[in-house]
């Protein structure tokens, strides 16, 4: 019986060439991961594009993003929603994970210091600071429901501090999140916002309308911190190099440059994180 030809020796090289690409290719599939991050609503634009250049650069990591208000987002968590960070506009609600056990406290850093703004898509209607709030020039001024978003507190400090908090409490108008605040303002439903600078500020100047930057003495500092969750420490060893790699990428040049593009503060330092706050979270309840 006639034996099976010998297969000459390129054949064999090239097979183990295929079989070594494929095991390479099999590699990098199987510690590549896909993580779901919460973001805070005025976060939303800058961390799309973070998320692009990180893909970009990633050894085939991805992120999926959910957006909502620091309130909303802190009760998913609470509840036990699977997410893997989470990207507060305030502190507290990190504090308040991290005392539950529900996130890891060395992870945690102050990606940004938030300001505000009171903006119009009217060019002239803010032509003298605070002033047009004190006047009837307008019938709506929208904010962030303060009782669930930290620049919703920040607009409301920042009416106290102007003394204006009575004489605009019967024109104001509330959004879940600073988007919303943001859609009425840009809808025309309100002819003012006391909004995110982020939301309309974009490599150096303000993309359309007229504005007032508020100055950050009539507000608490809105130090805005992320934190990664218990989630992403159980779940399986790709979902965790993938957390552990973007949280690295968070750090470089390229990602701090992005958020001070859309004009957020970018502090050289890691502040200490502050002591718990006495207030609850009634989403989380």
């Amino acid at each position: 019986m006639q034996g099976t030809p010998a297969r000459p020796p390129s054949f064999r090289r090239l097979l183990r060439v295929l079989c070594g690409v494929l095991a390479g290719a099999y590699a990098c599939f199987s510690t590549a991961g896909e993580i779901t991050i919460a973001v805070a609503s005025n976060f939303a634009a800058p961390m799309r594009e973070i998320a692009v250049a990180f893909e970009r650069v990633s050894e085939g990591h991805r992120l999926r993003l959910a957006f909502g208000s620091s309130g909303k987002l802190y009760a998913q968590v609470y509840h036990g929603a699977p997410y893997d960070a989470f990207f507060s506009a305030d502190q507290d609600k990190v504090n308040h994970l991290i005392e539950r056990d529900l996130a890891i406290s060395d992870s945690r850093l102050t990606y940004a210091l938030g300001q505000l703004v009171l903006w119009s898509t009217d060019s002239t209607l803010i032509a003298d600071g605070p002033a047009v709030l004190a006047g009837d020039r307008f019938r709506k001024l929208a904010i962030a429901n303060p009782k669930l978003a930290p620049y919703g507190v920040a607009a409301m400090e920042t009416l106290t501090a102007l003394e204006l908090e009575e004489g605009t409490r019967g024109r104001r108008v509330l959004g879940e999140n600073i988007s919303q605040a943001f859609q009425y303002v840009a809808s025309g439903n309100a002819k003012l916002g006391l909004i995110a600078l982020s939301q309309v500020y974009r490599d150096g100047e303000i993309t359309r309308g007229s504005s007032w930057l508020v100055p950050q003495a009539l507000y608490q500092p809105i130090r805005q911190d992320a934190v990664i969750l218990k989630n992403a420490a159980v779940g399986s060893p790709a979902r965790m190099a993938a957390t552990q790699a973007f949280w690295a990428f968070l750090r470089t040049p390229e990602a701090r440059a992005i958020i001070g593009s859309y004009g957020y503060l970018i502090s050289a330092t890691n502040p200490e994180p502050p002591a718990p706050s006495t207030q609850g979270v009634p989403d989380a309840q």
